[in-house]
């Protein structure tokens, strides 16, 4: 159910044209640094041409592993019956599925979790999509070639750890510490005018997604926004002590470059939660009402943000949420029931938000998770699997649609290797690049993001990776 648009707007042959990324023999980090200057300046210039437009990626981490053939469940018939047959006690009930209708039809139907009515709403009104059985992979590979161990394998494939990096890294033959939201910083930060903020701004603290190599996250709370450094201008006895000796730090003249460095940092640090903290006491409450929980407060705080963006000099923005717990080894079906619920709470309430700003067609929020489940039980719950399903909603989605080829449900089919475990038939390569190249990055520069992209997608191709989003 795969759809392949072809249509090159002047903006992304703008930004195509002027990117610089055949520089041969450069190193990774010279590349990316004598690529910034191009790339922030076809922006500058594609946001005139384009009236000054504003886009951001929001990532959502179900950390974990999301058991993500509960989210999206083959409902006719005959398919829904070999769904039960193979997940047995951890099946949903045929009747509770909410029915979607995808334009584009492989002759089958389609439900999602009775949890999810928000997302049914926003699927079947064309705003969200899904993309079916993808995860990590170095390249395609078959049944026979796992079997036999002749293709390269993601390093420590049902690992928690590994996975969660390799999501966030887009390489999954090596422990990277360089994420591809990071690397997109790097070549696109200067678009914005503010430096003191990154672009790249987490409400889940350090992460490897949004880690460039130049370019680090900028760490925020959902409730608090901006927290600063602890105690800083607090009028405690202690506190004030700590302030002037921050002050005085700050102040003071260093010869000595590394000191002079360390403070730099801390003065910057300063210096964005002053401007972070005022600009949001700028922005006027939403009429949309957040449920007061962690997951709706972070994407309150992400909305709040996005309404500063004008104050704090912002064109491009990157968002990192994680929800965990979502390892159901047990009672998964009770565990989904709240949580795919409070998911779907929190998301409509980011879209009515988005809406009040008029930002959505601006937002691509996706989901991601490290991988999928095993469909079959293991009493009580399901292991760590492989493919698995995502989420990808926003105004320049082309919603309305499953992406991807959706797996026969079956064990011992062409790619179920045990325990209800699938190969992927989407690469998480092709899911990014698309993603980014939405974002601005040109189709020539996605090898210096994703170094595996070539196995994948030709970029050089002129059609998108997938064809989930308006380009």
């Amino acid at each position: 159910m795969k759809k392949i648009h072809t249509n090159i707007n002047g903006r992304r042959r703008f930004l195509k044209q002027m990117s610089c990324a055949a520089l041969g023999s450069a190193t990774m980090l010279s590349t990316l640094n004598s690529l910034k200057a191009a790339n922030a300046a076809a922006i500058s210039n594609s946001m005139t041409y384009m009236g000054n437009d504003y886009k951001a990626l929001v990532c959502v981490l179900l950390s974990g592993g999301n058991d993500s053939f509960n989210m999206l469940v083959p409902r006719g018939d005959a398919e829904y019956a070999q769904y039960a047959t193979v997940r047995t006690n951890q099946a949903l009930p045929q009747n509770e599925l909410l029915a979607i209708n995808p334009n584009t039809s492989d002759g089958k139907q389609y439900g999602l979790h009775p949890s999810m009515s928000k997302m049914q709403t926003m699927f079947n009104d064309g705003d969200a999509a899904f993309i079916s059985n993808i995860g990590t992979l170095v390249e395609p590979i078959s049944k026979l070639q796992y079997e036999q161990g002749t293709a390269p394998m993601p390093l420590g494939l049902y690992s928690h750890s590994d996975q969660q990096q390799q999501w966030q890294t887009a390489v999954p033959q090596d422990r990277s510490s360089i994420g591809w939201g990071g690397k997109i910083a790097d070549l696109m930060t200067e678009a914005n005018t503010n430096q003191s903020i990154s672009m790249n701004i987490s409400l889940a603290g350090n992460n490897f997604f949004q880690i460039g190599n130049s370019v680090t996250e900028y760490s925020i709370d959902a409730y608090e926004g901006s927290t600063g450094m602890f105690g800083y201008e607090e009028q405690w006895q202690a506190a004030q002590l700590r302030s002037q000796a921050i002050d005085n730090m700050l102040d003071a003249h260093y010869d000595d470059i590394f000191k002079k460095a360390y403070v730099d940092v801390i003065k910057s640090s300063k210096d964005g939660h002053e401007q972070f903290s005022s600009a949001l006491e700028q922005i006027s409450p939403f009429n949309t009402q957040f449920t007061d929980n962690r997951l709706s407060q972070s994407f309150h705080m992400v909305a709040k943000t996005m309404a500063a963006r004008d104050i704090l000099g912002m064109k491009r923005q990157i968002f990192f949420i994680e929800y965990g717990g979502w390892d159901h080894h047990d009672e998964v079906l009770e565990a989904q029931n709240l949580m795919l619920g409070e998911l779907d709470t929190a998301l409509g309430e980011f879209k009515s938000a988005l809406e009040e700003l008029n930002l959505f067609d601006c937002v691509t929020t996706f989901g991601i998770s490290e991988f999928g489940r095993t469909l079959t039980s293991n009493g009580n719950g399901t292991d760590h699997g492989w493919g698995g399903n995502v989420f990808v909603l926003g105004g320049a989605v082309n919603g309305k649609e499953i992406y991807g080829s959706f797996p026969t449900l079956a064990l011992e089919s062409e790619l179920e290797v045990g325990g209800g475990v699938f190969i992927p038939t989407t690469s998480t390569d092709a899911y990014f690049a698309e993603l980014a190249q939405w974002y601005g990055v040109s189709a020539s520069d996605l090898p210096i993001i994703l170094p595996n992209v070539g196995n994948f997608y030709s970029p050089g191709s002129g059609n998108l990776p997938i064809g989930f989003m308006n380009i």
